[in-house]
């Protein structure tokens, strides 16, 4: 009895220090402070996205390397100022695009309630309006966090790299507290948006010494990508969706994926260990269970606290 209260001790002291910031988050943050700030911010991300359809994967794509670096604090949005190179100059994240978007809602609610809505919790919401407005499932966000004062580009290079193998992307994912459950459906992100050629190089130019192109790879997707990229690519924009519909949010990822037809080494790497593989098939079967366990995940990954102490003015600049 009493090893099983400690087993269970100990489990309730790892889980609450690895959320131990998300107990303050709540879903009803705003509702007394600033009632109007969740749809003014979907307003803003619907004017972008209409502007632009790859808007939706870039604030999707921001709030995962927010997340992962210092926790949710909005880091990935601070300038470089002075002789500090911030994270969104760091090189994973210098195709990270649409910080306008997120601009133009902290201005529009700073206009209602000043000083009250954090430039974290504007990411967090604008990328569930990503999803939402992508045809992909609602959810309820927790609110609260704090921006962070820190930001500095050699952290960006702690982020999973599209090169990476299973156990690497696990380890990744469980020193942020995510479970290899997690990495299954949070890499369901990439159903939408698009890769520049030098994330996916490794696999269609000297992927290994025994051959050119990943085996693993459907052979006329990696003649297509062969052409788009050549080996001394010098065109800037090029590249490939990372799926069939890649400004729709649905599970086209997972089924690409059983066909040889992912983008990322590190999407194939979720056909190498049967849990993983059982995953990405049951996901592929039914668009519901992967909506179910994507939003699921994505209410943890959001809520891995950050060291955050204040409420931005303005989102590239500390206070």
């Amino acid at each position: 009895m009493a090893a099983a209260t400690l087993l269970s001790l100990l489990t309730i002291i790892v889980f609450s220090s690895v959320l131990h910031s998300s107990k303050a988050l709540s879903v009803n943050y705003y509702q007394q402070s600033c009632p109007k700030a969740e749809s003014t911010i979907a307003n803003v991300v619907k004017k972008g996205m209409m502007n632009d359809r790859t808007v939706p994967a870039a604030l999707l794509r921001m709030h995962f390397h927010d997340c992962f670096i210092r926790g949710c604090d909005a880091s990935v949005l601070l300038n470089s100022k002075g002789n500090n190179k911030a994270e969104k100059d760091g090189p994973p994240n210098v195709s990270l695009h649409a910080f306008y978007v997120i601009d133009n809602a902290k201005k529009e609610v700073e206009k209602m309630c000043p000083g009250v809505v954090s430039c974290a919790d504007i990411l967090a919401l604008a990328a569930r309006d990503a999803v939402v407005l992508s045809g992909g499932p609602r959810w309820d966000v927790p609110k609260g966090r704090k921006d962070g004062r820190v930001s500095k580009a050699n952290d960006s290079l702690q982020l999973p790299f599209p090169t990476f193998n299973i156990s690497q992307l696990q380890q990744s994912f469980s020193q942020r507290g995510l479970s290899i459950d997690d990495l299954v459906a949070l890499s369901g992100g990439h159903t939408l948006g698009f890769s520049h050629c030098s994330s996916f190089q490794n696999r269609i130019h000297n992927f290994n010494n025994a051959t050119d192109v990943d085996p693993s790879m459907n052979p006329s997707l990696a003649g297509r990508l062969r052409q788009v990229c050549p080996m001394h690519n010098k065109v800037k924009n090029a590249g490939a969706n990372l799926d069939s519909t890649p400004t729709v949010f649905d599970n086209a990822y997972y089924k690409a994926l059983l066909q040889g037809k992912s983008i990322f080494s590190s999407d194939q790497a979720l056909l190498t260990t049967s849990r993983t593989k059982a995953l990405v098939s049951k996901f592929a079967a039914s668009q519901e269970e992967f909506y179910e366990a994507f939003v699921k995940s994505m209410i943890k990954m959001s809520s891995i606290s950050g060291g955050g102490s204040e409420i931005r003015r303005i989102c590239g600049a500390v206070n």
